[in-house]
Protein backbone atom coordinates (compact mmCIF):
# COMPACT_ATOMS: atom_id res chain seq x y z
CA UNK A 1 0.00 0.00 0.00
CA UNK A 2 1.30 3.72 -0.91
CA UNK A 3 1.87 5.87 1.85
CA UNK A 4 0.01 9.22 1.17
CA UNK A 5 0.83 12.61 2.84
CA UNK A 6 -1.00 15.84 2.35
CA UNK A 7 0.24 19.18 3.32
CA UNK A 8 0.20 23.11 2.79
CA UNK A 9 1.55 26.47 3.83
CA UNK A 10 0.82 28.73 6.14
CA UNK A 11 -2.31 30.76 3.99
CA UNK A 12 -3.39 27.82 2.62
CA UNK A 13 -3.30 29.03 -1.10
CA UNK A 14 -0.75 25.54 -1.67
CA UNK A 15 -1.81 22.49 -0.92
CA UNK A 16 -0.29 19.42 -2.14
CA UNK A 17 -0.13 15.12 -1.97
CA UNK A 18 2.55 13.42 -1.54
CA UNK A 19 2.54 9.31 -2.71
CA UNK A 20 5.33 7.34 -1.56
CA UNK A 21 7.80 6.78 1.16
CA UNK A 22 10.36 8.71 2.94
CA UNK A 23 13.65 7.05 2.73
CA UNK A 24 15.35 9.89 5.27
CA UNK A 25 14.46 12.86 7.69
CA UNK A 26 17.41 14.85 8.53
CA UNK A 27 17.72 17.91 11.37
CA UNK A 28 20.37 20.19 9.44
CA UNK A 29 22.27 22.63 11.23
CA UNK A 30 24.11 24.24 8.34
CA UNK A 31 24.61 27.84 8.00
CA UNK A 32 22.28 27.43 4.86
CA UNK A 33 19.76 25.84 6.51
CA UNK A 34 19.78 28.09 8.79
CA UNK A 35 19.30 31.07 6.61
CA UNK A 36 16.14 29.42 4.80
CA UNK A 37 14.51 29.02 8.61
CA UNK A 38 15.08 31.63 10.57
CA UNK A 39 16.00 28.88 13.35
CA UNK A 40 18.21 26.51 14.53
CA UNK A 41 18.45 24.22 11.53
CA UNK A 42 16.07 22.78 8.94
CA UNK A 43 13.71 19.73 8.97
CA UNK A 44 13.65 18.34 5.96
CA UNK A 45 12.18 14.87 4.60
CA UNK A 46 13.58 13.04 1.76
CA UNK A 47 12.42 10.72 -1.09
CA UNK A 48 13.70 9.17 -4.12
CA UNK A 49 10.88 7.64 -4.88
CA UNK A 50 7.72 9.32 -3.54
CA UNK A 51 5.70 11.81 -6.06
CA UNK A 52 3.92 14.89 -5.59
CA UNK A 53 0.75 16.45 -6.61
CA UNK A 54 -0.30 20.07 -6.50
CA UNK A 55 -3.66 20.05 -5.22
CA UNK A 56 -3.31 24.17 -5.26
CA UNK A 57 -1.62 27.02 -5.59
CA UNK A 58 1.46 25.93 -8.20
CA UNK A 59 1.26 29.52 -9.41
CA UNK A 60 2.10 31.02 -6.06
CA UNK A 61 4.90 28.74 -5.47
CA UNK A 62 8.42 29.93 -5.90
CA UNK A 63 11.88 28.53 -6.29
CA UNK A 64 15.36 30.49 -5.26
CA UNK A 65 18.40 28.26 -6.15
CA UNK A 66 21.75 29.35 -4.28
CA UNK A 67 24.11 30.14 -7.18
CA UNK A 68 26.98 27.63 -7.67
CA UNK A 69 25.45 25.09 -5.14
CA UNK A 70 22.86 22.34 -5.17
CA UNK A 71 21.19 24.54 -2.09
CA UNK A 72 17.56 25.41 -2.70
CA UNK A 73 14.10 26.41 -1.12
CA UNK A 74 10.78 26.43 -2.59
CA UNK A 75 8.14 28.92 -0.89
CA UNK A 76 4.79 29.98 -1.10
CA UNK A 77 5.15 33.72 -2.74
CA UNK A 78 2.34 34.76 -0.79
CA UNK A 79 3.06 33.69 2.75
CA UNK A 80 6.41 33.00 2.28
CA UNK A 81 6.26 29.14 3.88
CA UNK A 82 8.49 26.52 3.00
CA UNK A 83 7.22 24.11 0.32
CA UNK A 84 8.41 20.60 -1.68
CA UNK A 85 11.34 21.00 -3.75
CA UNK A 86 12.37 18.35 -6.40
CA UNK A 87 16.40 19.09 -6.05
CA UNK A 88 19.30 17.29 -7.73
CA UNK A 89 18.06 17.84 -11.40
CA UNK A 90 14.56 16.48 -10.45
CA UNK A 91 16.09 13.28 -9.06
CA UNK A 92 15.25 14.35 -5.07
CA UNK A 93 11.93 15.32 -3.56
CA UNK A 94 12.86 17.56 -0.77
CA UNK A 95 9.91 18.14 1.70
CA UNK A 96 10.05 20.58 4.85
CA UNK A 97 8.45 18.38 7.62
CA UNK A 98 6.30 21.65 8.98
CA UNK A 99 4.25 22.09 5.72
CA UNK A 100 2.98 18.78 6.27
CA UNK A 101 -0.65 18.69 7.92
CA UNK A 102 -1.32 14.66 7.91
CA UNK A 103 0.18 12.78 11.16
CA UNK A 104 3.92 11.77 10.17
CA UNK A 105 5.10 8.25 11.80
CA UNK A 106 8.88 8.79 11.26
CA UNK A 107 11.30 10.42 13.64
CA UNK A 108 14.04 12.20 12.29
CA UNK A 109 16.90 9.92 11.27
CA UNK A 110 20.13 12.38 12.44
CA UNK A 111 21.04 15.59 13.06
CA UNK A 112 23.73 16.30 10.62
CA UNK A 113 26.18 19.84 9.63
CA UNK A 114 26.12 19.65 13.68
CA UNK A 115 29.90 21.14 13.30
CA UNK A 116 28.61 24.34 11.82
CA UNK A 117 25.46 24.46 13.93
CA UNK A 118 24.56 28.02 15.85
CA UNK A 119 27.25 29.28 18.89
CA UNK A 120 23.39 29.70 20.88
CA UNK A 121 22.74 25.87 19.83
CA UNK A 122 24.05 23.87 22.43
CA UNK A 123 22.67 21.89 25.29
CA UNK A 124 18.74 22.42 24.10
CA UNK A 125 17.95 19.50 26.79
CA UNK A 126 19.18 22.24 29.46
CA UNK A 127 17.20 25.22 28.45
CA UNK A 128 12.72 25.27 30.40
CA UNK A 129 10.28 23.89 28.31
CA UNK A 130 6.70 25.59 28.31
CA UNK A 131 3.46 24.09 27.05
CA UNK A 132 2.41 27.37 25.50
CA UNK A 133 3.30 30.70 25.07
CA UNK A 134 5.27 32.30 27.87
CA UNK A 135 3.56 34.54 30.48
CA UNK A 136 4.23 37.80 31.81
CA UNK A 137 6.50 36.59 34.61
CA UNK A 138 8.62 34.36 31.89
CA UNK A 139 12.32 33.97 32.52
CA UNK A 140 14.55 36.48 31.04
Amino acid sequence: MTETTSGSCLCGAVTFQISGEFQSFFLCHCSRCRKDTGSAHAANLFSSTATISWLSGEDKIRTYRLPETRHEKSFCRLCGSALPTMALKGALLVVPAGSIDTPLDMRPTAHICLSSRAEWDRDPDDIPRMDGLPGPSAPE
